[in-house]
């Protein structure tokens, strides 16, 4: 009692030493080796879809449920989260801490590739990405048009927007998912 008395009648005291416990707890951080420090980065693999003309409830059922039970079976995922929206399903699988990236991006795709042929014609192959640390979506963009048609919006994202978004500093990728792009088919 003697010990936290001598704190409580000498405040002055007791402030000199908070400040040697404080200025010794900086330096040893200081002074910590950056190995020392844990890594706490997730990698995070997406996974997109695309299904043109589809509502939302249709790409949840014939795109979203089938490629997230089969993704759920690899290896390495801490948790899985999707949207389906109209027209986009989108799937992102969180790793374990420490786990390979690419062990994982490998061990999705084959589980993705054993469900493809189950997924509608209409519906483009899945898109599988994978970012390292905190670099998952932050914002997702739509773009529609009562007047022009949808190849004309998808051009003018991938030629106008996208280039603009990816300029701006701190924004690691503008994807354009979705849309319908210009083709020449030629007969021969």
């Amino acid at each position: 009692m003697k010990f936290t008395d001598s704190f409580i009648n000498k405040p002055v005291w007791a402030i000199v030493v908070s400040l040697v416990i404080l200025v010794l707890g900086l330096r040893s951080v200081i002074d910590m080796t950056v190995r020392q420090f844990p890594k706490t980065e997730n990698a995070v693999v997406t996974v997109s879809t695309a299904y043109y003309g589809a509502d939302a409830q249709t790409v949840a059922g014939f795109i979203t449920q089938p490629l997230e039970s089969a993704i759920a079976q690899a290896q390495g995922i801490d948790y899985l989260s999707s949207s389906s929206v109209t027209g986009v399903s989108t799937i992102t699988a969180t790793l374990k801490l420490n786990y390979d990236s690419n062990r994982a991006l490998t061990e999705i795709q084959t589980q993705i590739s054993s469900v493809t042929n189950q997924l509608p014609p209409q519906a483009q192959q899945p898109v599988v990405s994978v970012q390292v640390g905190e670099t998952t979506a932050s914002m997702y963009l739509g773009f529609y048009s009562d007047t022009l048609p949808t190849n004309n919006i998808t051009d003018y994202m991938i030629r106008v927007i996208k280039p603009q978004l990816d300029a701006i500093d701190g924004v690691q990728e503008a994807q354009v998912i979705g849309g319908r792009r210009f083709a020449l088919r030629a007969w021969l």
